[in-house]
């Protein structure tokens, strides 16, 4: 294990990820403070300008997607996210897991990160897909859900790595969860630079005065009103 991936296991599991399990059954999110240091934000956020790093890019107003641009990164991803994205994803394989037995879904996730890429793989998803986004005045992020083929990890993680009030004002994380036979419910996540912020991709079960039932969420960004704000986004299954 190389330092910067035991470095990534050290603070992840630093984290009470059973009370972190808890916030994404009742809310679907959950906040990890300081995921990230203030170097580390500013280290990733100027990769954004070197394209040797990335495998895409795209201008969301291309694509209907909002407002505002982000870059995928290629592989080898850069030692601190791959660290990142294997040692967080153990952790959420549980919730994962049982959120798909509480909904009646068949499919279970493997325990460790290689194993779930190796399936990803297999069903001809090769692409990575964490990705680096870049938003100035004016743009936003419209709702809607990163899944990029039929095996989709229900979880991901993003985290802001420019500081409200300083680098940027506005741009708020949001998420909508459309519940059947009432009206959408809104959750407006408060992140400082280095913090991320685990929410459910697609659908999460919850629990009715019954038995369960499957709510489905989206998720974007409000409009940035001042300054340039960098996120970076750990989405576990790869791409076709």
């Amino acid at each position: 294990m190389t330092s910067m991936a035991a470095s990534a296991e050290a603070r992840v599991a630093a984290y009470d990820w059973q009370a972190l399990a808890g916030e994404l059954d009742t809310y679907g999110c959950a906040v990890l403070p300081k995921l990230l240091s203030s170097e580390e934000c500013r280290s990733i956020a100027a990769l954004y300008a070197d394209e040797s790093h990335f495998r895409s890019h795209v201008q969301m107003a291309r694509h209907g997607f909002g407002k505002g641009e982000y870059r995928y990164f290629k592989y080898p991803l850069p030692d601190l996210l791959d660290g990142l994205r294997t040692a967080l994803y153990p952790h959420l394989a549980g919730v994962a897991n049982a959120w798909n037995g509480r909904m009646g879904i068949a499919e279970r996730y493997p325990d460790d990160h290689p194993s779930f890429l190796e399936r990803c793989h297999a069903a001809g998803q090769t692409r990575p897909t964490p990705l680096l986004l870049q938003y100035v005045v004016g743009d936003f992020n419209c709702l809607h859900q990163d899944l990029y083929g039929d095996l989709a990890f229900p979880i991901q993680v993003a985290t802001l790595l420019s500081e409200p009030g300083r680098d940027f004002t506005g741009g708020e994380f949001v998420l909508t969860e459309q519940r059947p036979r009432m009206q959408s419910r809104a959750e407006v996540v408060p992140l400082r630079q280095g913090d991320a912020v685990a929410f459910a991709v697609q659908n999460r079960p919850v629990q009715g005065s019954k038995a369960n039932y499957r709510v489905n969420l989206r998720h974007g960004v409000s409009r940035v009103r001042s300054g340039r704000r960098h996120t970076v986004g750990i989405i576990f299954h790869d791409a076709r």
